[in-house]
């Protein structure tokens, strides 16, 4: 179970007249002619370009990742690809590790080998960790493709991935009872004891997310999630909350017959359910609540160019089209369908989300809020 899920322009130089130019290349040149320390590198630019960056990431020869499963996201097929385009050795630690164990795996293991050369956070995550100057700032090569509400101006940390919360139901568990399509009918007598979480909203970041949701379509918003605490209460007053903590293994045992979680989290390759299962991802409808994961490199990363090689690929066009793929909704998608790089038959099979222009995506420092508020009041 992840604790994930907020979290700059490409950092352009207009160059104007023969001075300035000369500038630029004598500052490649400079850095390409001499053994560069990628650990302050703040762009590829500013190490030489691409093909240095490369050049000295299959030097180290290793990339750190960690709390990366291969199920989430395409996961495995991003970290596959890298490895077959690079030759770079992928050391994956603790794969269902959480957000909070991968900030503090950079803490206690500083100065080893085995660190972590980036991680893959949440937003209350990602905020912390910059806060506690765990990051190191870097800026990708599509950095402009980025929104600007979805990134750290400083490059500190950026949102890749994400989707919108859905309600996913085992139909050979509810039976003729209908997969839920709204938040209000989860109230309804028909779900006792059918209506569950990924995680603690104490600690994983879809299950404090499903509760945001909630409150926001019951009077709530991205300042005031305690209408979801409310909702939930209720929930579990009348006995439809079922406390089951939906992971993989639980859902496969039958013991979630409505389980909330993301859209791309929340199909059944995801929780590798087989074909006996009946299982259908529903958006509810009113107002989608949408949410990223941030990328971010460490500030202490034993593989300063992989790791920075590693951004550079995920925000790539082959990268965000991985997440596609899987099912998620890459962060530059926007900026893909207009260039015509979006993978069209990955785009057209997202799940469809209604009244989108009114979807909530809150910010790191509303993220952070309201965990602390169901951290107070759950």
């Amino acid at each position: 179970m992840r604790v994930r899920m907020s979290k700059r322009a490409l950092l352009a130089v207009a160059v104007v007249g023969a001075t300035g130019a000369l500038a630029t290349a004598a500052l490649g040149a400079n850095a390409s002619s001499k053994s560069y320390n990628w650990s302050n590198a703040k762009s590829a630019a500013a190490g030489g370009g691409m093909k240095a960056l490369i050049k000295a990431a299959k030097k180290e020869g290793t990339l750190n990742v960690i709390a990366l499963p291969t199920n989430w996201a395409n996961y495995g097929a991003q970290l596959n690809t890298f490895h077959k385009l690079y030759g770079i050795k992928i050391h994956s630690d603790n794969p269902s590790g959480s957000s909070a164990q991968e900030i503090q795996a950079i803490k206690s293991l500083k100065g080893r080998s085995s660190a972590p050369d980036v991680v893959d956070v949440g937003g209350p995550f990602a905020s912390a960790g910059a806060s506690q100057h765990l990051f190191a700032p870097y800026k990708v090569v599509t950095w402009k493709n980025i929104p600007k509400n979805q990134k750290d101006s400083g490059g500190m940390y950026y949102q890749d991935y994400g989707g919108f919360i859905s309600f996913g139901c085992n139909m050979n568990l509810l039976g003729s009872t209908p997969c839920p399509t709204s938040w209000s009918a989860l109230k309804s007598s028909k779900y006792h004891n059918d209506v569950a979480l990924n995680g603690s909203p104490l600690s994983a970041n879809a299950a404090l997310s499903a509760v945001w949701a909630a409150g926001v379509n019951s009077g709530g918003s991205a300042k005031n999630i305690k209408p979801g605490v409310d909702f939930f209460k209720q929930l579990m007053s009348s006995g439809n909350f079922n406390s089951t903590d939906c992971n993989a293994a639980s859902v496969i045992a039958t013991s979630c017959p409505i389980t909330i979680n993301w859209d791309y989290l929340n199909t059944a390759g995801s929780w590798g359910l087989t074909g006996a299962t009946h299982w259908k991802v529903v958006d509810p409808k009113g107002i989608p609540f949408g949410g990223f994961y941030n990328q971010a490199v460490s500030k202490y990363a034993p593989h300063p160019a992989a790791a920075r090689l590693w951004q550079e690929f995920l925000y790539s066009t082959k990268g965000q089209n991985i997440w596609l793929k899987g099912g998620a909704r890459p962060v530059e998608l926007a900026a893909m369908v207009a260039a015509g790089t979006a993978n069209k038959k990955s785009y057209k099979a997202l799940p469809k989300v209604t009244n989108l222009s009114k979807a909530v995506v809150p910010t790191t420092a509303q993220s952070t809020a309201a965990s602390a508020y169901v951290t107070a009041n759950w």
